[in-house]
């Protein structure tokens, strides 16, 4: 069984779940890495659930990225990880207080007098004299934390602000102990080589018909573990029983089963259980927080076009409310302080962002990154919009250097990975192209994977939109559903 194996794993580290006991870290103990695989409902995430709650019961600590106190020798850490914000959010609505692989790799480093206080919440200090902030934020910051153990947190209830407290950001020099790493599908070769490096126990849990990286030729990170190294789950829990989309995502499996047979089974699934619907044309109203999942790119800026000239949206600029997706950063070299800045505010690559406003400086915007435990931040940001052809993109906001953006209505299926949504509409004409095509990843059908991935982005309810139109939007975009007031995030250099 799955919890023997990563047990025997865990004993050899120095943590027995059935004793609920652990010892002091040894150095000199020899590292493991072992891949936890599953489709679709195998029961992935309620095993990572039940192993961090016994690891928590044996004394080990879990790391947040948030905030890490003095280090002792002694304790024993765990971080549970996600390659996106979206999808450490995802991991975070079920319990799992996960945070990502960017967050881990960079540490905090916190003002030296509000150090003070998170010493003292961490336990790790005795309370401190702070007149400049009074007794009363610091018993606010307490009661916070009791009920929330996030620092952060803690201090923004004192009334302070992120740019306060965190003066900046540093690579992580210390190793941990054990790190538990979700939707590793996603992982290149340099994020597993980081991770390597980082974390004596590494346990990877990933979806092995899920699709890899672009540019390792179909090849995920745990296909180059040995074997023993590998434990496959087959049993689909009786939480994911009776539910039509995961029952699609196992059907094809079928290697008998073509594109034309799949629609015909989410047709009649379609008229007897309305969390499948036989969609005629896209859905505007979802685009604005649910992208619509397509296979090629110029479906994607097609959708995109349509979506904003619905929302009679100009050229020259964004209407508050439009999503958007980080492309990356444009920044030079000398910057490389605030690049990490950025990403540890989740401005990474693939991060889904909603666009609430212009900021206060020239090619600044105010945006709400979808997933993010401290969400709304203003950057400078560099937006296209990309039109078909050779055309050149339609740059609403274009700062020196900053966080790059392209518009979100719809996107890929490749960069949906490892985000979820309560309705997901998937495109079926481009999956419809794909299988006409004839192309295959790691000799499995490339309509198979592409459909699989797309609708298990779904949580409750899957549209299949089977023709190229887009219903009027009922409604306008909006921002009302986004909170929280944005912490300022300079990309001038130092001292400006």
């Amino acid at each position: 069984m799955a919890w023997d194996r990563l047990a025997e794993v865990l004993a050899k580290a120095g943590v027995r779940l059935l004793d609920e006991e652990s010892d002091p870290p040894d150095p000199d103990a020899a590292g493991a890495v072992l891949a936890i695989l599953g489709k679709a409902g195998s029961g992935k995430t309620m095993l990572l659930a039940e192993l961090t709650r016994a690891l928590i019961a044996a004394g080990v600590e879990i790391v947040s990225g948030d905030y890490e106190g003095r280090r002792r020798r002694e304790r024993r850490t765990l971080a549970i990880l996600a390659p996106t914000n979206k999808a450490a959010s995802v991991l975070r609505t079920r319990g799992v207080p996960a945070t990502t692989i960017h967050r881990i790799l960079y540490t905090p480093v916190y003002d030296p007098e509000y150090e003070k206080i998170a010493e003292w919440l961490a336990g790790n200090g005795t309370r401190p004299d702070m007149p400049d902030l009074g007794e009363n934020a610091l018993d606010r910051a307490k009661a916070f934390y009791d009920q929330v153990p996030s620092i952060p947190g803690a201090l923004a209830a004192a009334g302070l602000r992120g740019s306060d407290f965190i003066k900046g950001w540093k690579r992580r020099e210390d190793p941990l102990d054990i790190g538990f790493v979700d939707e590793t599908s996603m992982l290149d070769a340099r994020q597993f080589e980081d991770l390597s490096e980082i974390f004596r126990t590494l346990v990877l849990f990933g979806d092995p018909a899920q699709l890899a990286p672009v540019g390792q030729s179909g090849e995920m990170v745990f296909d180059t573990l040995p074997a023993p190294a590998k434990v496959t789950l087959s049993r689909v829990h009786r939480q994911a029983q009776d539910n039509p989309i995961l029952d699609l995502a196992h059907a094809l499996s079928d290697p008998d089963l073509d594109f034309e047979a799949f629609e015909r089974r989410i047709e009649a699934l379609s008229r007897t259980d309305d969390r499948i619907v036989w969609a005629p044309r896209v859905d505007a109203d979802l685009m604005a927080r649910s992208p619509v999942l397509v296979w090629r790119n110029a479906t994607r800026i097609r959708l995109i076009h349509a979506f904003r000239a619905a929302h009679a949206a100009p050229d020259d600029t964004l209407l508050p409310g439009e999503p958007l997706v980080c492309d990356g950063l444009e920044l030079p070299l000398k910057h490389r302080k605030k690049r990490i800045d950025l990403e540890a505010r989740g401005l990474i690559k693939g991060a889904q962002v909603i666009y609430l406003g212009p900021g206060r400086k020239p090619g600044f915007s105010r945006l709400h990154v979808i997933g993010a435990e401290d969400p709304q931040v203003s950057a400078a940001s560099i937006i296209k919009i990309e039109r078909e052809g050779d055309e050149e993109p339609i740059i609403p906001f274009a700062a020196n250097m900053g966080a790059a953006f392209l518009h979100g209505a719809a996107v890929t299926i490749h960069k949906a990975q490892g985000s979820q949504w309560p309705t997901v509409q998937v495109f079926a004409p481009d999956l419809y192209a794909a299988a006409r095509s004839g192309r295959t990843e790691a000799g499995i059908a490339l309509w198979k994977r592409l459909a699989y991935v797309a609708i298990t982005r779904a949580e409750h309810r899957l549209h299949w939109v089977v023709r190229n139109r887009l219903g009027r939007p009922t409604r306008p975009l909006e921002t009302a559903d986004l909170s929280a007031a944005p912490t300022p995030l300079s990309l001038a250099p130092d001292g400006d």
